[in-house]
């Protein structure tokens, strides 16, 4: 377990216990949050409460970081980032509880705050606990400072208000506008409703919601995704009803809205580029009422592994797992031909034979922040060329294998025009038989405002608690 590293033998592992080691080691740790998270609730034996508890404590420092570390400024005589990294956490954690979990009594939050410090001694230099009992003290006696003016610096007090690095409320203020950028600023720092998509090979989304009010379960439809249903209220993800059946996947309602897009028909030849973990493989198989081909590259053998788990729940009979570094195709172009079902077309797949081509490219994640808000401590602009040098690499690698009139969809989850638009522009100004269409015809009444001007998707800072995703549509001429 995660806070054995940190604590010693004889401290019960608790909620606090498990969240204050888990967001040390994601300082120092290249994987997620939700996988250290995993991880550690899966040597535990939390109840739900606790496992609950757990889950708050840990992604609720990472959501408000920003706007914990300005709270708690007033009450140090130094700056928060000088202290020891353990300490650092248990202050936000006792920061946290003070000011977003009502339910939790002050003194309770000052309490243990003080003990996971007493606790952590062995690992300092010192007992760090009489400090943060008096910075806790102090924090609750200092009247709460106004937030910052937006108008004397608007990308600053939203990153403070919302929680988010400032180059990125900075980016946003200035290509969107103070009322679309608060929207999106707002959208990072909230947590993100348990949203599934119904397995259509299985059953129907009707059939499902009344599955779920039999078992006390509740849900609604989504509002934009004809696919989607939102859990308002229910137990783990497992023990909902029709998870082992295969009923449906764990998918934001925007990324439900990209495999459409492609207007897949039964008996396609379709090349997944960048597939794992098979969300949208599975939907795409579905839409193609599992006639056809689909062949899903991933690079990594343990991501293909996830890719198979998850067809064999859904039913997904149609998917070919391929490894091989995309950009390479001399890597995957043999093994899709020797791995070619004997009905599939016989054209060489390097040589324009695939009806259609998904690139849901790896980029920022700059939309699915709130997902992962580890990742907003993470990141930088910079980063954001070195993703557009990839994604163009990978759309160069994929172009060739397109028939004439075949459709190419090239989608991201992240935000910025870098990995988007700018992506999109410099692929056709290099292909001239690529050319772009609107994506408005394959998109529900509810979506029609996510389409830009452009003609492409894009659900950035969305009024329905949705990710922010971006898509594209070509057809070869």
């Amino acid at each position: 377990m995660a806070s054995r590293s940190l604590f010693s033998a004889q401290i019960a592992p608790s909620a606090r216990t498990i969240a204050l080691s888990l967001l040390v080691e994601s300082c120092d740790s290249d994987e997620g949050i939700d996988v250290l998270l995993e991880r550690a609730l899966a040597q535990s034996s939390f109840d739900g409460r606790e496992r609950a508890l757990t889950v708050e404590l840990t992604y609720g420092v990472l959501r408000r970081l920003a706007t914990i570390d300005w709270r708690l400024g007033p009450a140090l005589d130094k700056p928060l980032l000088r202290l020891p990294v353990a300490v650092q956490m248990v202050l936000r954690l006792g920061a946290y509880q003070l000011l977003f979990l009502d339910r939790i009594p002050q003194s309770a939050a000052v309490n243990e705050s003080v003990n996971l410090a007493r606790a952590f001694t062995g690992r300092l230099d010192r007992d760090w606990s009489g400090f943060v009992n008096a910075v806790l003290r102090a924090f609750l006696r200092h009247p709460p400072q106004p937030w910052p003016s937006m108008d004397h610096d608007a990308a600053q007090a939203l990153a403070i208000r919302h929680s988010i690095p400032s180059w990125l409320s900075q980016r946003w203020v200035e290509r969107l506008g103070l009322a679309s950028a608060e929207l999106a600023c707002e959208s990072v720092s909230a947590a993100p409703p348990l949203t599934l998509r119904v397995n259509q090979l299985i059953t129907t989304r009707n059939a499902l919601l009344e599955t779920f009010l039999q078992a006390g379960t509740v849900a609604k439809p989504t509002s934009v995704s004809p696919f989607g249903i939102l859990i308002e209220q229910g137990g783990l993800v497992p023990s909902l009803p029709g998870f082992h059946e295969g009923a449906f996947y764990v998918e934001d309602e925007a990324a439900q809205l990209i495999p459409p897009l492609l207007d897949l028909q039964p008996g396609d030849t379709v090349l997944d580029a960048c597939a794992a973990p098979g969300g949208k493989s599975t939907h795409m198989a579905d839409l193609m009422r599992n006639k056809g081909t689909i062949y899903a590259v991933d690079r990594k053998e343990a991501r293909l592994n996830l890719l198979r788990s998850n067809c064999r729940r859904l039913g997904a009979q149609i998917v070919v797992p391929i490894i091989g570094d995309i950009r390479q195709p001399r890597e995957w172009v043999p093994m899709i031909e020797s791995a070619r079902p004997p009905l599939v077309k016989k054209a060489n797949v390097g040589r324009s034979s695939v009806d259609r081509i998904l690139v849901d490219a790896p980029c920022s994640g700059l939309g699915v922040l709130r997902r992962h808000p580890e990742a907003k401590w993470r990141k930088g602009a910079q980063a954001l060329s070195r993703h557009q040098a990839l994604q163009c690499q990978i759309l160069e690698a994929v172009a060739p294998c397109l028939r004439p009139g075949g459709v190419l969809v090239y989608s991201t989850c992240s935000t910025e025009p870098e990995e988007n638009e700018d992506v999109i522009e410099r692929f056709c100004c290099v292909h001239a038989e690529f050319q772009r269409e609107s994506v408005a015809p394959w998109l529900p009444t509810a979506a029609q405002e996510f389409v830009t001007g452009q003609g492409a998707l894009s659900t950035i800072g969305n009024r329905f608690s949705m990710d922010g995703f971006y898509a594209a549509r070509l057809r070869k001429r």
